[in-house]
């Protein structure tokens, strides 16, 4: 078979040039069948297996393919929870949508004072504050880690509650009658440390999102919540206009 067009000429890196090929081609479905292995990669497009590698790398860390060591590449599946931006969401409840079944496993939940926590709610310092840290579940898979901390004098309340399948803002509206109303996110593509890879169940260059999100009930800011999910499995969408502006902070 002839190798695939590559400009050996031109500026840009042939690495560069075979994962734009490939994204091409994993976007028009060429790969329905199964992903080429890294050799078929070196004979269909004569180039080394480190330019593939180069190529492969990119793709992994977007979520596009998976590959663990000793295996062959593989398309990864559509994200499991596609979420849409500009509303204030539940995560329990964006799985439940899809039919997965929801658990949480909690690690941490009690009264602590976290100052630099405390200033992003508006509070003193050494305020007490409830936090919460549970790894969530779609299915049988881990999808986040989810940490969250509230003004005690307003959550005290849920403290006792089980939060293996139930949701943050249900437990919030029954036990204190405050309702979330709006909330303010900030979203990055990061790498999970080694500690979060083990309990996300993710490669060492696999990327997740890094969400951050303070949330209100009125004027009042009441919930800052960090979330760190797997980005092969957890997708953001944005439905756009001609008025549509997008701010970057």
């Amino acid at each position: 078979m002839a190798a695939r067009t590559l400009d050996r000429a031109g500026a840009r890196p042939l690495w560069r040039q075979l994962q734009d090929d490939l994204i091409e081609r994993l976007r028009i479905g060429e790969f329905a069948d199964g992903f080429p292995g890294e050799l078929a990669l070196v004979e269909d497009y004569g180039v080394s297996r480190h330019t593939v590698r180069q190529a492969l790398r990119k793709l992994r860390a977007d979520g596009m393919v998976t590959a663990e060591r000793g295996r062959q590449p593989r398309v990864s599946p559509a994200a499991d929870i596609v979420q849409p931006l500009g509303v204030l969401y539940s995560l329990f409840s964006s799985v439940e949508g899809t039919g997965l079944a929801q658990r949480s496993v909690v690690q941490t939940i009690g009264l602590r004072a976290d100052a630099v926590v405390a200033d992003r709610l508006g509070l003193e310092g050494s305020t007490p504050l409830v936090h919460i840290e549970r790894v969530r579940y779609a299915g049988d898979d881990p999808l986040a880690i989810d940490r969250v901390w509230l003004p005690a004098a307003i959550a005290e309340p849920i403290l006792d509650a089980d939060f293996s399948h139930t949701s943050l803002y249900t437990v919030l509206a029954e036990r204190t009658g405050l309702r979330l109303d709006r909330g303010e996110e900030t979203i990055r593509a990061v790498l999970p440390t080694p500690g979060e890879r083990t309990r996300l169940g993710t490669t060492p260059d696999q990327a997740a999102l890094s969400i951050h999100r303070l949330s209100y009930a009125g004027p009042h800011r009441v919930e800052w919540r960090h979330t760190l999910v797997r980005g092969d499995r957890f997708a953001l969408s944005a439905e756009t206009t001609a008025n549509y502006r997008l701010t970057a902070r």
